[in-house]
Order: structure tokens, then sequence, then C-alpha cells
């Protein structure tokens, strides 16, 4: 089993920050890229960053200068730092561990693994 744990959400008004994290655990062999996706109330869940293989990181165009993704110095970690928050950025923010390289005995397999999401609210 692989979990992945979501920090840190909470209210904000509008222009204020926040750093989300995300800890994974569980039995990984190799976890591979972690990403952010949120979902608004009535709207579909959407990527929010996603880091490419080549080190490049693909951001919502919505979050473009503002959200930055980075890993942190605990192992298996992630974080979403949001700067200057809108209240259109109000929303579940979920980690998603798309590709979890996982082994038990000679058995090798591949998950994808969510979080349970942390609600971000943005608002005076």
């Amino acid at each position: 089993q692989v979990q992945l744990v979501e920090s840190g959400g909470g209210l904000v008004q509008p222009g204020g920050s926040l750093r989300l994290s995300c800890a994974a655990s569980g039995n990984i062999f190799r976890l591979g890229p972690m990403a952010w996706y949120r979902q608004a109330p009535g709207k579909q869940r959407e990527l929010v960053a996603l880091p490419s293989s080549d080190g490049s990181v693909n951001y919502a165009d919505s979050v473009k200068g503002r959200f930055t993704i980075s890993s942190g110095n605990a192992k298996n970690t992630v974080y979403l730092q949001m700067d200057s928050l809108k209240p259109e950025d109000t929303a579940v923010y979920y980690c998603n561990a798309p590709r979890v390289r996982t082994i038990s005995g000679s058995e090798s397999r591949y998950l994808e693994v969510w979080g349970q999401g942390t609600l971000v609210t943005v608002s005076s």
C-alpha cells in the first residue's frame, strides 16, 4: 500500500499565500513524479502542476507565475507554493503520483495514487 497525505490548506484572503505539502509513504520502490490537481465546487478536477522528465513543469495557465511546485528536503515530499491567491483558486487540492513502483516479493507493480485532498478557500 502507498499513501499520499496532503496538508497546509485553509482559509486565506485574496492576495495571500499558502504552501501545501504532500508526503508519500508505504511500500515505495520508486515514487516517480508527483503532481498537484484541484477541483473547485461544481467543476471537474484539473491539473495544476506536473513535473516532466526533462525537469520542466507543466503549469495550468491560470496559475503560471503564481504557483510553484518543488521537492522538499524530506524524502518523498512535494510542495505547492501558492502566491497571489485569488477567489477562483478556491478548491480541494489533490496530490497525485501517477506511476509509483512497488515491489512485494518477486512481484513488481505500478500504481497511480491519489491523496485525500486539502481544502483551500480564498475569501475576504
